[in-house]
């Protein structure tokens, strides 16, 4: 069964008796179009994509678990369809006269050191885990940014700083507290409910709104870790040597490359300023003296731009990608990868590069090590047999582009001021990007979606590639079995209701 199935119910206009025993039955506000001000209905509604932003018939600012079911409740008595915002890093399909719930105001984060694990509330972001973790000896298995939410990022599998050593953030998850659309607050573990608890842990998007999740967390305190930086005239050898590199490192190193043609703004440092560069990130929990010695074939590529490679804690590990912290408009794709050559690469960042007719972001991830092999331990031992798409995946190729115009786009997501064209440009040439790598490629990550996908053509094509043809239709059939009136439509592969339901 696809989404398009389900009931499509409409969004009638709202009683204003309904919105005030709402506003009465629940701690966080409750916002509609024109409540203005700080914290009024434009703050709540937006995010860090600023490609688009929701623009719900009603928002409730959740402060509690009680709030969400309370919002679900009323969402469902009214025909509403129901979206979840925490940070709005991984919006790609906005509610329009829905309701939105905001969840940012549950920001609980309790850590036992003894059992080695953290529990936190649906508005948390990675940093808040990181900096609690950090005094007992322990980290989570967070993303390079402290700024993403932990719930959407760790639903989506949540391939992260530590991940060839330990796995998806999803494989170390013990437990989620879920609202499900019939408004009942359940706790779903592997022994209450194993056939939901594998859903969520890598296709848990548009079953329900999580309030709360438990997961382990691992015994790391320090990294060796941070950026090689090649100038554009060492490219071609330092993405070979990278390329070939990743044959040899052991499970303990995660790594990414980002290639990067920085435009000509007086805005940027002077040392980024026009230039073409090549970062390579790395994170390895062994020794400084051992990672040294992992990373000389790299620094033989040659004079660097920068190499501030050292031993540190692993509260600056976001320091190693220093992703941009400020909102702003984008778009990408990924590809994940059986494979990947040096001729490929090389093709890919011709097409991508300077000279490109947009500003691209092109980043191979070294998977492999424990993301093929399940690295999440359970209590009592065993792993999680989570629903992450496409394990096997050696390689995951994302290329991402800013949308200049899209921060001041229409707001009905009309593009009437030139955004549309905009969009439509960029992913033009993301697909002939992703193209090239079409020999190797197995599929898409959902958390490497970056933008709103669910207005695109191939919308179906796009969730159905983030897993298998069996874990597609399990996946399916549960969206039937607990949502049937397709209540939590808004979710980060299909925004549509003609798209299938995704990871």
């Amino acid at each position: 069964m696809e989404i398009n199935d389900l009931v499509q119910p409409s969004a009638p206009a709202l009683d204003p008796a309904d919105l005030a025993a709402l506003t009465a039955r629940v701690r966080g506000p409750v916002l509609l179009p024109g409540d203005d001000g700080y914290d009024g209905y434009d703050d709540e509604r937006s995010g860090f994509q600023l490609a688009r932003r929701h623009r719900p018939a009603v928002i409730v600012g959740a402060r509690c678990a009680e709030d969400v079911v309370a919002a679900v409740r009323f969402a469902r008595a009214q025909g509403l369809p129901v979206a979840v915002q925490a940070t709005g890093h991984g919006l790609s399909a906005a509610t329009e006269g829905g309701l939105l719930i905001s969840t940012r105001r549950m920001a609980g984060v309790r850590v036992d050191a003894a059992a080695g694990t953290a529990r936190v509330e649906a508005g948390v972001v990675w940093g808040q885990v990181v900096e609690a973790a950090a005094p007992h000896g322990l980290a989570p298995l967070n993303g390079s940014s402290p700024g993403v939410g932990v719930i959407s990022y760790t639903l989506g599998g949540g391939v992260g700083v530590l991940a060839r050593t330990y796995g998806f953030a999803a494989d170390l998850v013990r437990s989620v507290d879920l609202v499900t659309a019939d408004g009942r607050l359940r706790q779903v573990t592997a022994a209450t409910d194993p056939e939901l608890f594998r859903a969520l842990l890598g296709g848990g998007h548009g079953l329900g709104v999580v309030t709360a999740m438990e997961f382990g967390l691992v015994p790391v305190a320090r990294l060796y870790g941070g950026q090689l930086v090649f100038g554009g005239e060492q490219l071609d050898a330092a993405l070979t040597a990278y390329l070939r590199w990743t044959e040899t490192v052991p499970d303990e190193l995660t790594s990414s490359l980002a290639l990067i043609a920085y435009p000509d703004l007086p805005q940027l440092p002077e040392s980024l300023r026009g230039r073409y560069l090549a970062h390579i990130r790395i994170a390895y929990t062994g020794s400084a003296a051992e990672g040294e010695r992992l990373v000389a074939p790299l620094r033989a590529v040659g004079p660097r731009v920068s190499d501030d490679l050292r031993e540190m804690p692993y509260a600056e590990s976001h320091t190693i990608h220093r992703d941009p912290s400020d909102p702003h408009a984008y778009d990408g794709d990924n590809a994940l990868l059986s494979g990947l050559d040096a001729a490929a690469l090389r093709r890919v960042a011709a097409l991508t590069g300077p000279a490109a007719p947009e500003m691209c972001v092109v980043q191979p991830n070294h998977l492999g090590g424990a993301l093929a092999t399940g690295g999440g331990r359970m209590a009592g031992g065993g792993t999680t047999a989570g629903t992450v798409g496409h394990r096997e995946a050696r390689y995951a190729l994302r290329v991402l582009s800013p949308l200049a115009t899209a921060a001041t786009a229409a707001d009905d997501g009309s593009g009437s001021d030139g955004s549309g064209a905009a969009l439509a440009a960029v992913r033009a040439l993301h697909a002939e990007a992703l193209e090239v790598v079409a020999p190797w490629r197995l599929g898409r990550s959902v958390n490497f979606l970056f933008g709103p996908h669910g207005d695109r053509p191939d919308a179906v094509e796009v969730a159905r590639s983030v897993h298998d043809t069996d874990a597609h239709h399990r996946l399916t059939g549960l969206k039937a079995r607990h949502d049937p009136a397709n209540l939590f439509r808004f979710h980060p592969v299909a925004a549509t209701a003609e798209a299938a339901l995704p990871a």
